[in-house]
């Protein structure tokens, strides 16, 4: 008999007993497609956190944490300026460095009439819209005018309408251009609004971004709380930082209190955390197939049972040992099989269903749909082996008397 007819045979059996087929594929399914959504959703999950962290510029973050000696001698050295302008214009000239992005940011109420919200203010150099972008929704970003001139303009997050706009105005998202709220009893003038964040990883904090130097204007305070390092090129960015680091440290005199930290380990870090973590998931989410195998071996072990008389017949008439047990595996494996790519089919629809509503890009890897199919082949295999030795090893006269 050819492998052709062991399949037709094969399919044969299982629209036989449709009912039964598609409950002993119901594991398979629910194992198969686990293991691929978990996957998928763990690997984009992955890189929206790395790229939250590390984002598409490169940079490395420079910070100041003084030593536990200088905060013993000195404790009110923790509320000192962690950077000055005239040490933004030291690391520019470092040869290396392409840019220096400088923020400063505080906590404040902003008021428009008599609406007030809690906000994040944040005053922002002109490197900062060069490398880390803000993205526009209405109105318009920040121009190398408003840094220069340090005017008062900001652009606000999408969300903080809906507090500053009294109840019955129209709360349309361009109704905030032009609007000159508070902040720290200082007027200042909304021109752009930022694209609402739709992401699964949102904060969904109300936001206002102005030039650095209108918020020390705001807020009195000439501090600037985080330095961030974009290099010529990739290869220079360690160098960079390293040098930038030295220099702070030799012209404040400081023991090692500035320091480079590159987002991008951070970054490989939580891609380390999360791996583990879809690793367990999915392992997890695996024992379904293992339960799915052992539902296929006991379908399989009814079936051989219920079959007797027919193998025998088949063995008087000369089909080998060998043939009844391959026609026995290709049933298994092809019950697996299908039950795999309905899997398979089913775990990549919710994987693109999670990733659209979390906002970010669909990761389904090729490899893990190979591996869950022929995973699933396997458990056909293994769980289909001890029902189809079972069959082949039927005495053919003891078959034929089988009621």
């Amino acid at each position: 008999m050819s492998v052709l007819e062991s399949i037709k045979m094969a399919f044969s059996s299982l629209f036989a007993h449709k009912m039964r087929s598609i409950l002993t594929m119901l594991g398979i399914i629910i194992g198969v497609g686990s293991v691929i959504a978990v996957v998928a959703i763990g690997q984009g999950g992955e890189a929206v956190l790395k790229s939250m962290f590390s984002g598409e510029s490169n940079t490395i973050e420079l910070f100041y944490m003084p030593s536990d000696e200088e905060i013993e001698a000195n404790p009110a050295i923790l509320y000192e300026d962690a950077f000055t302008q005239e040490d933004i214009d030291m690391i520019e000239e470092i040869p290396e460095v392409e840019k220096v992005v400088s923020s400063s940011s505080e906590s404040t109420n902003v008021r428009y009439r008599e609406e007030a919200v809690d906000s994040m203010v944040i005053g922002i150099n002109q490197a900062y819209i060069d490398v880390q972008g803000l993205e526009i929704s209405q109105g318009r970003n920040l121009i190398a005018a408003d840094f220069l001139g340090g005017s008062r303009s900001a652009i606000v997050s999408e969300n903080i309408k809906d507090d500053l706009l009294e109840d019955g105005e129209d709360a349309e998202a361009n109704e905030l251009l032009g609007m000159v709220v508070y902040m720290n009893n200082q007027p200042v003038e909304i021109v752009g609004v930022l694209e609402a964040e739709d992401d699964f990883f949102s904060l969904d904090m109300k936001t206002v971004y102005v030039p650095i130097q209108t918020w020390q204007t705001v807020f009195a305070d000439t501090t600037i709380t985080e330095v961030a390092i974009k290099a010529a090129s990739a290869d220079d960015l360690e160098i960079a930082g390293e040098k930038a680091a030295t220099m702070l440290n030799t012209y404040h005199d400081k023991d090692d209190a500035y320091q480079i930290l590159n987002m991008e380990e951070i970054a490989e870090g939580i891609g380390k955390i999360t791996r583990i973590m879809t690793i367990i998931i999915s392992s997890i989410a695996g024992v379904s197939l293992l339960v799915g195998g052992i539902g296929v071996m006991n379908i399989m072990l009814v079936s051989v049972t219920e079959r007797t008389r027919e193998i025998g017949v088949r063995m008087s008439l000369g089909a080998t040992r060998g043939q009844i047990l391959f026609q026995f595996l290709v049933e298994a494996m092809t019950l697996t099989l299908i039950g795999g790519l309905i899997g398979m089919a089913l775990g990549t629809g919710t994987a693109l269903v999670v990733a659209h509503f979390a906002g970010w890009q669909p990761l389904v890897s090729l490899p893990v749909i190979i591996g869950g199919i022929l995973f699933s082949m396997l458990i056909g295999i293994i769980f289909g082996l001890l029902p189809a030795n079972k069959a082949s090893r039927l005495d053919p006269i003891e078959s034929l008397r089988y009621e």
